[in-house]
């Protein structure tokens, strides 16, 4: 069996109570529903099972579907919180450990990347699970998002690449820029097919919630930012490799 290990520390990241529990359910509801609409094939596996909303979309589209994820309390968060749910396949081990002979049409990296120890180690890991003319889906928490660069201007934020109080909740070990998720993914052999912004927010989550929009207004934020991810709180990138 697998041993505790510190991912279970930022487990209250995944709760109610969070801060950004707002931005949390906008967006893990959404990418995944963007992520339909590209992806092809019958098979997919995600790395991370976090709050579960993309588990909960993503397994009923694929006759094959597997999440893997390294912590244990989350893994019991989610089948407490969702026990209909037990036809979703969940394997507990971290990704630079998970082992398989299988191909998938899709992988899912949503904000994975922020978390792991080396990024380029696992995309280079996982690039060989897929399939020919397959698809990589790769979400990450953008540093340079409208109401960050608004906050940095306003003289409230003194870095854009400096983790906060969120961020460390939630064990994040760096931000991504658009340019820099670019050059990481290009450096480690995958071409870009797609890339668009997840919730254009130019305001903060305290100061939305305060105003009280109403959930058009909310949605609008998800579309609108769909075309301009240098703006977006988060980035969803489609990759592949070259056949």
């Amino acid at each position: 069996m697998m041993a505790d290990s510190g991912l279970d520390i930022h487990t209250s990241a995944y709760k109610e109570t969070f801060s950004y529990a707002l931005d949390n359910d906008l967006i893990l509801n959404w990418y995944p529903q963007r992520i339909l609409k590209l992806a092809k094939g019958n098979s997919l596996l995600e790395l991370g099972l976090g709050h579960g909303y993309s588990a909960l979309i993503l397994s009923k589209h694929f006759s094959r579907y597997l999440v893997i994820e390294g912590s244990g309390e989350v893994i019991q968060l989610f089948k407490a919180n969702h026990s209909s749910e037990t036809g979703i396949e969940i394997t507990r081990a971290f990704f630079e450990d998970f082992i398989t002979t299988e191909k998938y049409d899709n992988i899912v990296m949503g904000f994975i990347m922020e978390h792991v120890e080396d990024p380029g180690l696992i995309l280079d890991k996982y690039k060989k699970l897929l399939a020919p003319g397959g698809s990589v889906y790769i979400t990450v928490p953008n540093a340079e998002a409208l109401n960050k660069r608004l906050g940095y201007e306003a003289g409230l934020i003194d870095d854009l690449m400096k983790l906060g109080p969120g961020d460390l909740e939630l064990g994040h070990r760096r931000l991504f820029t658009v340019p820099g998720l670019k050059e990481l993914v290009s450096k480690h052999g995958y071409r870009i097919k797609t890339i668009e912004g997840l919730l254009l927010k130019p305001i903060t989550t305290a100061q939305i919630i305060t105003l009280g929009l109403p959930r058009n207004i909310l949605e609008a934020m998800l579309k609108v930012g769909v075309n301009y991810p240098e703006l977006c709180v988060g980035i969803l990138m489609e990759v592949g490799v070259e056949e």
